[in-house]
């Protein structure tokens, strides 16, 4: 059966992946993609996803430009791959840019396409849930036709990825998607939606590596591989890993996973921050908790030799 999913994603080098991951499913209809202006420079964010799915050569997908703000903002550093890969020659080998960008901002966006759905969607989210929460205050009616949320954020029992360099008063509890909002974090919580959360405990199994960027280079006879290769490779020299990729593959492959429930809440002041806590009695989420990587690699492999 076809699954409807609506993508919201911050226009990171994992987010631009996840997007060409997620243009190769099967059996899953892409009603957007919502740009959330958070790990990202916009406008160039926004040039990517729509040049990424020009060169897939997609039916028109309409893209949107979120308009919320968040709280912490992501580093300079962080932001800028997003001006480099729009910049990348195989993605500015035509003159013009064919998908849609809408009218409306991203979070009008969102609640227009909920309503318009024949059955309920999941919201496929690699940022902040920002955007999500914001659109709830907007219509909160929308709660009814979310059938799941799918969340690449959160850290439960690992140690967070916020650094003193960037956040000298934070004690490094919490995800960078979660910091950047954490009180949108805690409105998703207080809805009934349920929440398939793919934290740091699963991806710091899943890092990038210089063999597995190898493995990209020798599917040379494919666009995605050759273009996945050169982002990642802009990642090697820091700690990174398949975080949104990962996240992303749960749609058409939830085999590869299991999962775990956890009672959880959000810390949404003070020097934890974003920190998504294992409590008694919090809200239930389900967490993705392992993953066969060899199987996981060579799915996206795959995924990638198809155009």
């Amino acid at each position: 059966m076809t699954k409807l999913v609506l993508f919201d994603h911050d226009g990171a080098i994992d987010d631009f992946l996840a997007t060409l991951l997620l243009m190769t499913m099967p059996n899953i209809e892409v009603l957007g993609i919502i740009v959330t202006p958070a790990d990202c420079y916009i406008n160039a964010a926004l040039n990517v996803t729509r040049k990424l799915l020009d060169l897939m050569g997609c039916d028109p997908i309409p893209v949107a430009e979120s308009t919320v703000r968040g709280i912490n903002p992501f580093p300079a550093l962080y932001r800028r791959d997003s001006l480099i890969i729009d910049n990348f020659p195989i993605l500015n080998q035509e003159n013009t840019i064919k998908t849609p960008l809408v009218s409306q901002t991203g979070q009008q966006f969102m609640v227009e396409t909920l309503h318009r759905a024949s059955e309920p969607v999941t919201l496929m989210v690699t940022g902040p849930l920002t955007t999500v929460a914001t659109a709830l205050d907007i219509d909160p009616t929308i709660e009814n036709k979310i059938k799941e949320i799918v969340w690449m954020g959160g850290a439960l029992n690992v140690a967070g990825n916020v650094e003193k360099e960037f956040a000298p008063e934070h004690d490094g509890s919490a995800e960078w998607n979660a910091y950047w909002d954490a009180i949108a974090v805690q409105k998703v919580w207080q809805t009934n939606i349920p929440l398939i959360v793919c934290p740091l405990d699963i991806t710091n199994k899943v890092p990038v590596t210089p063999e597995f960027i190898r493995r990209l280079a020798k599917q040379r006879q494919s666009q995605l591989s050759d273009l996945a290769g050169l982002c990642y490779a802009l990642a090697i020299p820091q700690d990174y890993y398949c975080w949104d990729v990962l996240a992303t593959s749960y749609l058409h492959r939830s085999d590869l996973f299991s999962l775990k429930s956890w009672p959880t809440e959000v810390i949404t002041t003070g020097t934890s921050q974003g920190r998504i806590k294992v409590v008694e009695k919090g809200r239930n989420i389900l967490a993705m908790d392992t993953i066969d990587k060899d199987q996981f690699h060579d799915y996206i492999l795959q995924q990638w030799t198809k155009f």
